[in-house]
């Protein structure tokens, strides 16, 4: 795109500066280039006037100074010097924040008291080093930062979010940002191409997935979001999104009590419906599980409160009977009507998503990898498969998505893969360490 491109227009206004200088130009684009080009201060935005083709260079923008009206005039800013977050690092980062995340005031970076910088304006010129603004002159790894006006603390990070569309929240499963390399530098393939790698995850067999472009993307459940490579060795990678340092709110309407299936449950109940205490999320004993609280942030796994981080049809937890691996729990509904069983408890097989009981029959995890580390090919899809072993053939086999199932009676779960050079294989589960009857 053009040198415009890096500026937000708004038509119709003026802003009150001090520090400015006057041009004569004959367009917009000649008036950017001004801007760029300015050494008398940092330019921020600029104003042009279509009458007079006068041009204004300008120190400060809409975020720091007033604005009024004026019919004749366009406003261009600086799109960097507008956003108060960050995106990878925040080299670029622009922004106002002028604190460290504990709170302590940053030190202007032209001044040597409390402590004498290493980088300052002078040294460092395109650094954007003005005020005491958090920035990031070194590249560090863990974002901008400042000297503080703490004698006792020479330097500190700063809390500075993430950009929206370039970091993800919970797995990012509703990532939409526009990152199309993995975590090893490989090229993403397109989700509509089908080279170097067939593969079933299409607009059609996804549809809601956001699958565009060759962007990374979570349609499955992974961990994370994830692409084809157009590497012909290297199927499939995860990307490295960094995920946002705010947390989107939790739901407050029914998040005390259980509204639908319970999923933006957030109360304190830690008993089952029977009256076993539930085991801690973050622990391992007496019953191994998969649902780590810092792989799935987003879930509620707090303490050893009832939870439904998998959408089954009521909250759960594992609990501390040795011989229950887990059980639903008793959440009054929104209502006021408390949910009952249901269903006899010792029939149900375990939540969990890694692993099965006997067979693995009634496995409804959201486990989607083989044995050999391929990507399950969706059931509702024939590509790049034929098969039989549909959603309307086998309506009680829980046959959704691309999720790991045992619909014919095999020794455990498996599905279609995703590589035309292999079939099917068995998924990437093992079997329940516990004594609950199926």
């Amino acid at each position: 795109g053009g040198i415009l491109d890096d500026y937000l227009r708004t038509d119709g206004v003026w802003i009150l500066t001090r520090n400015k200088v006057f041009y004569k130009t004959n367009n917009e684009k000649e008036c950017a280039e001004k801007c760029e080009a300015e050494r008398n201060f940092n330019c921020r935005a600029f104003l042009f006037t279509r009458k007079n083709l006068q041009c204004l260079t300008l120190a400060e923008n809409t975020k720091t100074t007033v604005i009024f009206n004026n019919a004749d005039a366009v406003l261009y800013e600086k799109k960097i010097y507008l956003l108060q977050c960050k995106r990878g690092i925040g080299k670029d980062y622009r922004g106002t924040e002028a604190k460290t995340w504990r709170g302590i005031p940053c030190q202007k970076w032209a001044e040597k008291s409390p402590h004498n910088p290493n980088f300052t304006p002078e040294k460092h010129p395109s650094a954007g080093l003005e005020e005491n603004y958090c920035r990031n002159p070194d590249e560090d790894v863990r974002g901008p930062w400042c000297y503080t006006t703490d004698p006792a603390t020479r330097f500190d990070y700063c809390s500075i979010p993430e950009c929206e569309g370039q970091c993800m929240q919970c797995n990012g499963e509703d990532y939409h940002g526009d990152v199309s390399r993995t975590m090893t530098g490989l090229e993403c393939q397109r989700w509509d191409a089908q080279e170097p790698h067939m593969h079933g995850y299409t607009l059609k067999h996804f549809p809601g997935k956001d699958l565009k472009m060759n962007y990374c993307r979570n349609p499955d459940g992974e961990l994370r979001p994830w692409c084809f490579t157009m590497s012909p060795t290297k199927r499939w990678e995860y990307c490295n999104i960094p995920r946002c340092t705010i947390h989107p709110p939790v739901p407050g309407l029914g998040s005390q009590c259980m509204s639908g299936n319970g999923e933006d449950y957030r109360g304190r109940i830690a008993i089952t419906e029977s009256g076993n205490a539930c085991q801690h999320w973050n622990t391992q004993f007496p019953h191994k599980h998969g649902w780590n609280p810092n792989r799935y942030p987003c879930k509620g796994l707090e303490e050893n409160y009832c939870r439904n981080p998998d959408g089954e049809k009521k909250p759960w937890c594992y609990t501390i009977n040795s011989s229950v691996r887990w059980e639903y729990c008793a959440i009054p509904h929104c209502d006021g009507t408390e949910q009952s069983a249901g269903m006899n408890v010792a029939t149900q097989v375990i939540l969990t998503e890694e692993c099965y009981q006997g067979k693995g029959l009634n496995y409804r995890g959201t486990t989607s990898i083989t044995v050999s580390g391929r990507k399950c090919q969706a059931w509702n899809s024939n590509s790049p498969h034929n098969h039989e072993k549909t959603p309307e053939k086998f309506p009680n086999a829980d046959l959704r998505e691309n999720y790991c199932r045992n619909p014919d009676g095999d020794n455990r779960p498996w599905c279609f893969t995703t590589d035309p050079s292999m079939i099917w294989e068995y998924c990437n589960l093992k079997r329940c360490d516990d004594h609950t009857e199926e």
